[in-house]
């Protein structure tokens, strides 16, 4: 799978472990930012993953800020980004396999560096449900990107 990771400056430390974890994993990473500890704006960052989900030039992105919160804010602004704040390993699989998610965002100030890379293999192993309501919903999500 082809993964864009982006991180802002809050991020940035728990980023290098993560990307290890999903290259040794197997997967092909594009790092987008933030490359230092200096303060960066996470919307620019979340503009730059989803980016690359958006064109298909990645298969899911990974946002890692302080909480999570404002990256995934910032990610859902874009048209066909669905985008989930994910700090339990349940609701790492669950968003994709319900809600066909393709951006996952953590909080590196909530979870540390073990839960997060348990957070990113839930993740990154989940597929999107064939069961016919979860396909329903998610394409009422794409009609409502349509009416924008």
């Amino acid at each position: 799978m082809r993964i864009v990771i982006g991180s802002d400056h809050a991020g940035f430390p728990l980023k290098a472990t993560v990307v290890d974890h999903i290259r040794k994993s197997g997967h092909a990473v594009e790092d987008v930012g933030s490359h230092d500890d200096q303060p960066v704006d996470f919307p620019d960052i979340a503009k730059l993953v989803t980016g690359s989900v958006a064109d298909g030039r990645a298969d899911r992105g990974l946002l890692v800020c302080g909480t999570g919160v404002g990256a995934s804010i910032a990610a859902n602004k874009v048209r066909g980004i669905r985008a989930a704040v994910c700090h339990d390993i349940h609701s790492a699989h669950q968003c994709v396999e319900h809600d066909d998610v393709n951006v996952m965002c953590i909080g590196a100030q909530i979870v540390g560096p073990w839960l997060a890379l348990d957070l990113i293999d839930a993740y990154l192993a989940a597929e999107f449900s064939t069961d016919e309501d979860f396909r329903r919903r998610v394409e009422k999500l794409h009609q409502m990107d349509n009416e924008r």
